[in-house]
């Protein structure tokens, strides 16, 4: 549900207190080229709605960042985040159980987020998207990079939500603030060290999509098993396997305070959902004093809620002293490497929807 639809908007949901109000008057200051500041010109910022960035927070920033829509097809009809009310058709074409799918955003799409950047007056623009093996977003970005009218460095996070969010918001508050392009494309590359932890009620929306095994999806269904999933290296993988859904929770909450404690006071913590909100308030009441800044409460963006259905909770976790990635056999994180002449060029990924949105 998007808490813009709600008849009355809850305390603990429009909070966003803490770290992300200070970034925001952070960059309104004069030496951040803020009102009345010097006119600084800062690297400009390009990401996907998959980044679940505060809507206030983007608007407040959207000078110099630009978040590129990820379309959400529901039977034949295309939906784009952002422009239409994707979360409200999206909970009722999930309910009548239609055929839900995404797709990455058209190469086109990002040409002109760059463009408008460029004529914005930025010099450099840094894009930072999902994971590459879950979606072909990054191949997108780098198919468009070479026709923006500045270079573009094209940053793979290896992850999804906050947990991309968090590394974007660093970058804009870092550019606001006169870093350099190398620390800013290490800044971005660092999101692999975020994590994501999130329960689904039933894995079927996840197998339809591709995102785990057909078998997987079975067993879990037979045996009751309501795994704790996370994203690892850039793909889903099972972090714990829990028998019901109440024990899930609790877990999850758990997962979530012992990453916190070894992160230290600077971790940042944000709470995803879809459709059910009042467990979203309680694992955020949960989490609260975890972390020196207050939790977030944002909903999952539809072109993840496509994939993880109704009912999915989840806990983005970022900043701070990064621990271990989760999972026994997590590999490190790979890095981007920079462009020599403002494009990247990689292995082409598969769009989850071929030619639907192609332009």
């Amino acid at each position: 549900m998007d808490p813009d639809q709600l008849p009355v908007r809850p305390p603990w949901q429009t909070r966003t207190g803490g770290w992300v109000d200070k970034l925001r008057q952070r960059m309104d200051r004069p030496e951040h080229g803020g009102p009345g500041g010097r006119g600084f010109i800062p690297v400009g910022v390009v990401t996907d709605s998959a980044a679940a960035l505060p809507a206030d927070w983007a608007k407040a920033h959207g000078r110099y960042l630009r978040v590129v829509p990820m379309p959400v097809m529901i039977d034949h009809q295309i939906y784009s985040e952002g422009t239409d009310d994707v979360p409200h058709e999206l909970a009722l074409g999930l309910a009548m159980g239609k055929s839900v799918r995404t797709s990455r955003p058209a190469p086109g799409q990002m040409l002109r987020a760059y463009q408008e950047l460029a004529a914005a007056g930025v010099k450099r623009i840094i894009s930072i998207h999902l994971s590459g093996s879950l979606s072909g977003t990054v191949e997108a970005a780098r198919l468009a990079a070479p026709q923006s009218p500045v270079p573009v460095t094209v940053v793979d996070s290896l992850t999804v939500a906050l947990a991309e969010g968090f590394a974007v918001m660093d970058v804009v508050e870092a550019a606001g603030a006169g870093a350099g392009l190398e620390e800013l494309v290490d800044m971005a590359g660092r999101a692999a060290e975020n994590h994501v932890f999130f329960a689904v009620p039933s894995l079927e929306q996840l197998r339809r999509g591709g995102r785990i095994g057909t078998m997987a999806s079975v067993l879990g269904t037979l045996l009751n098993v309501k795994p704790i999933l996370s994203v690892c290296d850039g793909h889903v993988i099972a972090h714990e396997k829990v028998r019901t859904q109440s024990r899930t929770l609790a877990r999850l909450v758990a997962i979530a305070r012992e990453e916190a404690a070894a992160r230290g006071p600077e971790v940042r913590l944000a709470v995803h959902y879809f459709g059910n909100d009042a467990a979203a308030e309680e694992i955020v009441q949960e989490l609260a004093g975890a972390s020196r800044f207050e939790v977030l409460a944002v909903p999952v963006p539809a072109v993840l809620g496509a994939h993880t259905g109704a009912g999915v909770l989840a806990v983005a976790i970022g900043g701070g002293t990064a621990p271990r990635p989760p999972g026994p056999d997590a590999a490190k994180p790979r890095r981007e490497q920079r462009p020599k002449h403002g494009g990247d060029s990689g292995t082409a990924l598969r769009p989850e929807v071929p030619a639907a949105t192609q332009e």
